[in-house]
């Protein structure tokens, strides 16, 4: 079954995947990862959304997932871009009114192409016992779940109920895994950056390729085979992003964040 809010397809969890997410209209990270990808004998891109927003190319970014990822989410700066930015602060509000702008230049011939990739975006995606959403399990496309969440034990059983042995998220641009035991991993805390599912069920937030906020500006993404999870940092010409954004109408935070990490 198919669907804008959900799909299942009968696939194997055993193929070697790259899944990333909140690539956020950055071209420089996006290609920085897809070269990466292609070294690590990938077979499959799952992108968890939010395509577009923030940064200088919409455009070049969705060409990209519609060419090069196998499945691709319904993000909220996706959903934003084609409806209304509710609740959104100033800076991402015109990131979005902008976005819009350039993906309705009609006179470019893939302006239709991008607008219907966009409008059936799924909001999840399943593999056997793995649950693919932009913001949680709980709610696909706007919920937040942070580290210190760990700490919110009904929060935690609530979204740890409807996993049933592994879910891939985004959203937050923070990396790490919650496991069922209210512990919260990051990357740095891995051997190898590597983790192996136990018998306990996880959540994994695969962080960023556009706009990292765990302090380290390199794109993160993480390559999924069977029961192994591994992390990704990728560097990419973080200055040439800022100029690009620098020469938008839009808050110049958007770029100095770039390079902090933040």
């Amino acid at each position: 079954m198919y669907s804008v809010y959900f799909y299942q397809l009968l696939e194997s969890p055993t193929l070697k995947r790259a899944i990333i997410s909140d690539i956020h209209s950055n071209f420089e990270a996006l290609n920085a990862v897809l070269k990466d990808i292609d070294s690590c004998g990938i077979e499959e891109i799952i992108c968890l959304g939010d395509t577009v927003g923030y940064g200088p190319d919409p455009k070049g970014c969705i060409d990209l997932m519609m060419e090069r990822a196998k499945v691709c989410l319904l993000g909220n700066h996706d959903q934003a871009t084609l409806f209304d930015p509710e609740g959104f602060n100033v800076g991402a509000e015109q990131a979005i009114f902008w976005t819009r702008e350039q993906l309705e230049d009609f006179t470019d011939p893939k302006a239709n192409d991008r607008w219907d990739f966009l409008g059936v975006l799924p909001r999840s995606h399943i593999i056997e016992d793995f649950f693919f959403v932009h913001g949680s399990p709980r709610n696909p496309l706007n919920e937040y779940v942070f580290n210190e969440d760990i700490f919110d034990e009904r929060k935690m059983e609530i979204l740890f109920g409807i996993v049933k042995k592994c879910s891939f998220q985004g959203h937050t641009h923070v990396p790490g895994i919650f496991t069922e035991d209210r512990k919260f991993l990051f990357p740095k805390d891995l051997e190898n950056s590597t983790y192996t599912l136990t018998h306990l069920k996880a959540m994994v937030n695969v962080g960023s390729v556009g706009q990292p906020r765990d302090g380290d500006c390199r794109s993160c993404y993480v390559i999924w085979e069977d029961d192994t999870i591994t992390y990704r940092r990728v560097e990419y010409d973080v200055r040439k992003t800022m100029e690009r954004i620098y020469q938008l109408p839009v808050d110049r935070f958007l770029a100095d964040r770039l390079i902090d990490g933040r």
